[in-house]
């Protein structure tokens, strides 16, 4: 069996072929002061650059061959509607490890959802269809990562990894902001070796066990949305 992944627009979703997304002020009674005049704040060419380069499929590997070397985190906890998760990257899959830091560090993950979950085989997360998980991709970049099969990791229960990005993509490059967590007791070994497996679940299975538990629609979206309310480094 093949695990396949497919875009729809505006919202990512990626299937699989064998299996089975104000307070008002109170008024007061307070004097308000004038307003004073605030000075304008000039702002350098320097103050004004990106913090990081527009990510393309082109630049991308560069980019993460570097940044790992300066960001070596490799613990990060997800905290979801149903608990907290805690992951371990792992240091072998480098620039997947560096892309998921980078893109924690940059709250890429909060707010998004575990958008697809199939009970007895995995949970997948990272999309939303919130217009603002939109424009955090759009600042970061449109990129895809290469697989990195061949560390000796098996999608066991827990293993935390990348899915394809495209449909015509031969190579399965992998789809950056996505990924899945495999949930199925045993194992999901048909999908070793065209999917690039970057941590493992160190705490809190028993909250993937209860995503994986909730009722979906035809095409596996939860009827209650499962938001990740946070993603952090930890140590």
């Amino acid at each position: 069996m093949r695990l396949s992944f497919i875009f729809f627009l505006p919202l990512l979703f990626l299937n699989c072929e064998d299996t089975q997304s104000k307070k008002k002020s109170e008024p007061t009674n307070l004097q308000v002061k004038p307003k004073q005049e605030q000075p304008i704040k000039i702002i350098s060419n320097k103050e004004a650059e990106r913090e990081f380069p527009l990510l393309t499929s082109k630049n991308a590997m560069e980019f993460f061959l570097e940044y790992e070397k300066h960001n070596k985190e490799n613990k990060v906890r997800i905290t979801t509607d149903f608990g907290v998760i805690d992951i371990l990257l792992f240091d072998k899959t480098k620039f997947h490890r560096a892309n998921f830091i980078f893109l924690t560090k940059q709250n890429y993950f909060n707010n998004t959802q575990f958008y697809r979950v199939i009970n007895n085989f995995m949970v997948q997360a990272g999309n939303s269809d919130d217009k603002k998980t939109a424009r955090k991709r759009k600042h970061i970049g449109k990129y895809l990562l290469p697989t990195d099969t061949k560390r000796g990791y098996k999608h066991d229960r827990g293993v935390i990894s990348m899915p394809s990005g495209e449909i015509d993509n031969p190579y399965k490059l992998a789809s950056p902001y996505e990924f899945f967590i495999v949930q199925q007791l045993g194992g999901s070994h048909f999908l070793d070796g065209d999917y690039t497996i970057f941590g493992k679940v160190i705490k809190g299975m028993e909250v993937i066990d209860k995503i994986a538990a909730v009722d979906t629609d035809n095409a596996d979206w939860p009827l209650k949305n499962i938001y990740i309310k946070k993603v952090e480094i930890i140590n």
